[in-house]
């Protein structure tokens, strides 16, 4: 018994990485950790003491005002209206990125002759940036030359970008998920490739039907994967299509919808509401943090590893 111990011990200890001083592990580490300090701990504590402040935008001076910044957010029905708005627009592009992602990972799955080129059609708008990404949506929801409008017409519907909010909001969600589906789609089909090909035989054998058989063995399984995605999802419709929504609402009327990240950007750049726009981005920090730890306390529960 004592054996078997002391091999279970020597096998721990071969397995750990030994370094010469203790000090080299965190030696490595400072790059990435001076990386995160400077461009994510500074500005954040930046913009919590500037929420306290009304700031000259020119750089003359500030005045300690408090609570005044978030009073008048809090305040405000057009934050709320835009926060309405960014959590309908976050619900509506996570939901179906990740839904139209995992149909065509299974569909390419299955794919046998001709999967490279069907695989390399689907991931190759990934590449895209986001700003370009709204610039090719726009073409297509062009008032005059927008294929996708030309096609709207035939069922009675003109549709205004720029110029009718439903419409507006409509694009903008549509060129969202369109830019976000390959990216679910690398990692959905890297979790199927990743089933166990006797784990597909017996639940073919157990279970006739397809539809069952991937609800009750082949999603369970991804679980893993689409917790990771559902988290990556939420953050890339809050902040990631800030560059979508701004190629799509810039120099346009005002009567369009923005989320709260372009709000931060409005108040802050255009309006020089320096404080405003800090208030603002700690309340979305503080969102954020929430919806987190929703995440891991709630959803992750129902996540099996094993």
């Amino acid at each position: 018994m004592r054996g078997r111990f002391k091999d279970q011990g020597r096998q721990a200890a071969a397995k750990r990485v030994q370094f010469a001083s203790p000090f080299l592990p965190y030696l490595f580490l400072a790059p990435q950790l001076a990386i995160i300090f400077v461009f994510f701990y500074w500005p954040s504590v930046q913009a919590i003491q500037s929420s306290f402040y009304l700031e000259d935008p020119f750089g003359f001076g500030s005045t300690f005002v408090g609570l005044t910044n978030y009073a008048d957010v809090l305040k405000s029905t057009e934050y709320f209206g835009i926060a309405r708005f960014t959590a309908i627009f976050t619900a509506l592009v996570t939901f179906f990125a990740l839904a139209i992602g995992l149909l065509l990972a299974v569909k390419a799955d299955g794919v046998i002759r001709g999967n490279a080129a069907y695989k390399t059609l689907l991931i190759w708008v990934y590449a895209i940036a986001p700003p370009v990404a709204g610039l090719i949506g726009m073409m297509f929801f062009n008032q005059h030359i927008g294929p996708l409008v030309e096609f709207a017409r035939w069922f009675g519907w003109d549709i205004k970008v720029g110029l009718d909010y439903f419409d507006t909001a409509f694009a903008m969600i549509v060129v969202a998920i369109w830019k976000q589906i390959p990216y679910n789609f690398i990692f959905f089909l890297s979790g199927l490739q990743g089933i166990p090909v006797s784990v597909r035989e017996a639940a073919a054998i157990d279970c006739r039907s397809e539809l069952r058989r991937f609800w009750t063995i082949i999603l369970p399984l991804l679980a893993p994967t689409a917790f990771f995605l559902l988290i990556i999802n939420v953050t890339y419709a809050l902040f990631d299509t800030f560059g979508i929504i701004d190629v799509m609402v810039k120099d346009k009327a005002a009567n369009n919808p923005i989320t709260l990240v372009y709000k931060v950007y409005m108040d802050g750049f255009r309006g020089n509401d320096l404080g405003g726009s800090s208030a603002q981005s700690v309340i979305l920090m503080l969102i954020v943090l929430v919806l987190t730890v929703f995440q891991f306390r709630f959803i992750e529960r129902r996540v099996h590893y094993n």
